[in-house]
């Protein structure tokens, strides 16, 4: 059996060589989350984020059949500007490889990417989960297993909002996965600092988390943890707002049919809509504020090991 071929960016290798901190990004906020060039606009922003805080970006993505982990600036360009490339999970990421595909990465996709190359933090958006309805239409995000069995720090803005998030706390105690929420007691909302639900663990700081992912191997644990960081309270939108607006995006799905892979991109849209695009500029901010996170928790673990 021979080893998977990972494709390092100069930067990363000259990271890996070095032994400096690396956090690795997804490639679907690229390629599925926001157009031309805002999409390219904003994977700069989030990658200068994480080397500000002391880290090298490792954006992941599949591209004619090559793992890649970390993109050069012509490979970032090219693959914000591409067409049909798919979203891949941990079901249809090895097909995408042994096809020679174009693929971006979510959650899952990402996580499995990066414990391949040796990278243990992970910066994103916010992970899916349980959607409404899953009591019916099993719609629950690979995502959660993922947390389960591959030992990467997840960080994110808490669950989407979009999804039934109390039923995604639920499936992640039942996989033993740890949900730390970063500097207070609320699990946050995604767009929103704050909601109704209690957070299972709290950590003030990164170093405090990169303990508790170190202590979970020496445990014999398997799988990682995720951490829901707050979005900054000046970027935020109020959970009392957004609630309405997601009850509508969700009659308008249903009304209309959307189902499966479709909801999600659907829901996202009609939010933007309905929110007069103040969503996506929320987006933006957290996954930014995640980064700036990530790559504190990166130095943390770094330092744990040396």
């Amino acid at each position: 059996m021979t080893a998977l071929p990972l494709t390092y960016s100069a930067e990363v290798a000259t990271a890996r060589d070095k032994n400096t901190p690396l956090v690795a990004l997804e490639s679907t906020i690229i390629t599925h989350g926001m157009p031309y060039p805002q999409n390219l606009e904003v994977a700069r922003q989030v990658e200068g984020d994480v080397r500000a805080a002391g880290a090298t970006p490792a954006t992941i993505a599949v591209i004619k059949g090559a793992l890649h982990i970390g993109l050069e600036e012509s490979q970032l360009g090219a693959l914000a500007q591409a067409k049909g490339v798919a979203k891949l999970s941990r079901a249809d990421m090895a097909a995408c490889v042994a096809t020679g595909g174009t693929g971006a990465t979510t959650v899952a996709a990402t996580m499995i990417a990066a414990h391949l190359a040796g990278i243990t933090v992970f910066a994103t958006g916010g992970i899916g989960g349980v959607h409404k309805g899953a009591e019916n239409s099993f719609d629950i995000s690979a995502d959660l297993m993922e947390l389960a069995q591959t030992p990467v720090t997840v960080v994110a803005a808490g669950a989407k909002a979009i999804l039934d998030v109390a039923k995604t706390l639920e499936v992640l105690e039942t996989q033993g996965v740890p949900v730390i929420t970063f500097g207070q007691d609320s699990f946050p909302a995604f767009w929103s600092r704050t909601s109704p639900l209690k957070s299972p663990l709290r950590m003030d700081a990164p170093a405090a988390i990169a303990a508790a992912h170190v202590t979970r191997a020496q445990l014999g644990l398997p799988g990682g943890q995720l951490v829901a960081n707050p979005i900054p309270a000046e970027a935020e939108i109020s959970v009392a707002e957004m609630t309405p607006i997601i009850a509508q995006a969700q009659q308008d799905a249903t009304r209309h049919g959307i189902t499966g892979k479709a909801v999600t991109p659907y829901l996202l849209q009609r939010i933007f809509e309905l929110t007069d695009g103040r969503s996506l500029t929320a987006n933006v901010a957290l996954v930014r504020n995640n980064a700036r996170l990530a790559a504190e928790i990166a130095a943390a673990l770094l330092s744990k090991h040396e």
